[in-house]
């Protein structure tokens, strides 16, 4: 198998976020067959759906990997497990870590446990304005060039973090 180009979007609102999201980095620095490209600063951005949860430390990550989408997946759902993170019904809701496959290589994946782009990319500034750090001259598949998302997208209170 060739080796995909991947963005992978990290956050976290617990457990000391900035630690869960560098240990998180290290974690998927280890896989087997994964390489990293780059790693964008970390951001502060108020939660989405209930508010009554601290806010969340986000990055994204860039890496190479020969592991397929949904192998990459598990692997990521199984970081996710190892830092503590419960799932829940509640969608949106408060968590110790949260990876997701924001971008495959230039594949569009719609599949009932993956769906590539990341459906909620487009709208998301925690991840359009780290995205734009690490790959400003990004076309996402299905969606255009990086820079024209960016402009629809305002901040909504996202800060970078030193």
């Amino acid at each position: 198998m060739t080796k995909a180009l991947v963005y992978i979007g990290l956050g976290s609102n617990l457990s000391t976020p900035k630690a869960q999201i560098n240990t998180a980095r290290v974690a998927i620095n280890s896989l087997v067959g994964v390489c990293e490209q780059a790693f964008s600063s970390l951001y502060r951005s108020p939660p989405m759906g209930p508010q009554d949860q601290p806010d969340y430390v986000n990055a994204v990550m860039a890496i190479n990997t020969d592991l397929s989408a949904l192998a990459l997946l598990r692997c990521l759902q199984q970081i996710e497990l190892d830092h503590g993170r419960e799932r829940k019904d509640e969608r949106w809701g408060a968590r110790t870590l949260d990876l997701d496959i924001l971008l495959y290589g230039q594949q569009m994946i719609d599949q009932p446990d993956l769906c590539v782009p990341h459906y909620g990319l487009a709208k998301r500034a925690f991840v359009l304005y780290p995205l734009q750090e690490i790959a400003p001259k990004l076309v996402v598949p299905g969606l255009g060039r990086l820079s024209k998302l960016l402009v629809s997208c305002p901040l909504d209170g996202l800060e970078r973090l030193d």
